[in-house]
């Protein structure tokens, strides 16, 4: 089988978003550092209240899904439908934006430890306009299993092995996209099966990873390139993101929190928002 290559990595980069959370940006740092159907990767991670505390107050979203994932401390998310939903260490939110959400993220600390990611995936034009959803998916419904040198949450999609199969809470039509959280021991080496038309993508989030001969460093997003299967091997204590998904292959233009096919669709969506029917 085919070994999927290291094609590029993208570092995190420094930024802000809401009212002033400090975090770094992989995916998305621009609009050219895009992996279809992935559109951005943010990493928020500070043991300082002030780098967190102002959170992400009311704000839109439509056209896309967004993943949220709690590793350290305490998150809530309000909705313009009533929703309210509490995440904390190992819990993941996934929300379909679709037609239009209007919700925050806040907090519900003053002190310690906040650390998570924010993963927004695209959404095919026959989905954009549909009606809203979340789900909140507790740490106990994250299936973990043991590897040799290590660990896996599947989050979405399987994971598989001479062991059997492993099915993730999250199962998603027409991207079908795989998540999945890596810890693997020093000296470890897996091999993860991956759909070979997918793309995919890993993060390392503690430690690096070497796919091949390259190291993908610390904090940082690698692209990889089509194969059955991805290789990796963890020189020191790693943790890392494996991300894939079905491209979609459709055109993408995005205006802050909106993302659609069209100039004439993102007009539409902010004149929707000045109107107060976005989310209707």
């Amino acid at each position: 089988m085919r070994e999927r290559p290291l094609t590029q990595i993208i570092p995190s980069m420094p930024a802000s978003d809401g009212a002033g959370v400090k975090l770094r940006r992989s995916l998305g740092a621009s609009q050219a550092l895009r992996q279809d159907p992935f559109l951005m990767l943010d990493e928020f991670f500070s043991d300082n209240p002030d780098d967190y505390l102002a959170g992400f107050p009311s704000h839109p979203h439509r056209g896309f899904e967004t993943v949220t994932y709690m590793l350290d401390g305490h998150m809530q998310h309000k909705d313009h439908l009533g929703n309210t939903g509490d995440l904390g260490p190992g819990d993941v939110q996934w929300m379909t934006a679709a037609r239009g959400i209007i919700h925050s993220e806040m907090p519900q600390q003053r002190e310690g430890r906040m650390r998570g990611f924010q993963l927004w995936i695209n959404l095919p034009a026959s989905l954009k306009m549909q009606p809203a959803g979340y789900r909140d998916i507790p740490s106990a419904q994250i299936p973990e299993h043991g590897i040799d040198g290590g660990r896996v949450r599947v989050i979405a999609g399987r994971w598989t092995d001479a062991s059997g199969e492993t099915t993730g809470p999250v199962q998603r039509p027409v991207t079908e996209p795989t998540m999945l959280d890596l810890h693997l021991n020093a000296g470890a080496t897996v091999e993860v099966p991956l759909p070979p038309h997918h793309h995919a993508f890993v993060y390392t989030y503690e430690g690096s990873a070497r796919v091949g001969e390259q190291t993908v460093p610390h904090r940082a997003a690698g692209l990889l390139g089509p194969g059955e299967h991805l290789r990796i091997h963890a020189d020191d204590d790693t943790r890392l993101l494996v991300l894939a998904a079905k491209p979609l292959g459709e055109p993408v233009v995005q205006y802050g929190p909106f993302v659609m096919n069209t100039r004439e669709e993102i007009e539409q969506a902010l004149r929707d928002y000045r109107d107060g029917t976005l989310a209707a």
